[in-house]
């Protein structure tokens, strides 16, 4: 079984690449532009992959197009580059709906209080096999590739996450011996950033980080994508950790004066 899946996908990269999906790449997701020639023929690779394996679903009167499913799964591949991946096993579905949509929230007060309401949310990530985005919120973060939102990067960092068993801030590491690293690194500077939340300090990071150690890691991959150099430079241990495990170095990237990072 796993030997014909490992087959079929080898197949799939290996199929010619659409021109109006390589159009798409170059017009709509500005850090395709950044990878080597190697790497742009691997996301290609796993954006086959990733449009066999999974269905899309618009709702909310939304129409999936080919530039809704290609722009999607280029970001989500790109988590994906340089090293082994199984693209997200858990995951089924991507629904997509035209804008910001509103979900169901409870929330315990004290006294046993319960409060119900409504939420405005841009993108949900479930380990039941659904990840749920909004499309205008996605194309509003590709204006902007320096200002650390990223909608689709945070969510499928949640796959990502949830890929041990348990959303709790750490991934599957490619490194046994980065286990204890990462726990002492991530675990020491999310305890800061909560205390300064706490204490109404100004943050470097969203405060959403703060939120839970799941929250903490997928800000962090939109801030190690979106604005890496701020991000190493503020947090050294933080960005070598990160990029061990994506094993990319977007700050590198940025530097080579292609698309170099947009200054305050």
């Amino acid at each position: 079984m796993f030997g014909f899946k490992k087959r079929r996908r080898q197949k799939l990269r290996g199929e010619p690449f659409p021109p109006e999906w390589a159009e798409i790449l170059e017009k709509n997701v500005p850090y395709y532009s950044l990878l080597s020639p190697g790497e742009k023929a691997e996301l290609r690779g796993h954006i086959q992959v990733f449009l066999h394996e999974k269905r899309f679903e618009g709702l909310g009167g939304l129409k999936i197009t080919d530039e809704i499913r290609v722009i999607i799964s280029a970001q989500a591949g790109i988590l994906l580059l340089n090293r082994e991946s199984d693209y997200y096993p858990t995951l089924k579905s991507i629904i997509v709906y035209p804008r910001e949509y509103y979900a169901e929230t409870q929330d315990d007060l004290p006294g046993g209080v319960v409060r119900e309401g409504l939420e405005g949310r841009a993108g949900e990530s479930w380990h039941r096999g659904e990840v749920v985005l909004s499309w205008h919120d996605i194309r509003q973060d590709l204006t902007d590739i320096h200002d650390g939102f990223n909608v689709v990067l945070h969510e499928f960092a949640h796959q990502l996450d949830g890929e041990s068993g348990e959303e709790d801030g750490t991934p599957v590491l490619p490194e046994r011996s980065l286990y204890s690293r990462w726990v002492e690194v991530m675990g020491r500077e999310y305890q800061k950033l909560k205390k300064d939340v706490e204490r109404r300090r100004k943050t470097f990071l969203d405060e959403y980080a703060a939120e839970h150690p799941a929250e903490f890691f997928a800000v962090l991959t939109e801030y190690f994508f979106e604005m890496p150099g701020e991000l190493k430079k503020r947090s050294p241990e933080i960005y070598e950790l990160l990029s061990r495990y994506y094993r990319q170095d977007p700050a590198t990237r940025f530097e080579s004066g292609k698309n170099p990072e947009k200054k305050e």
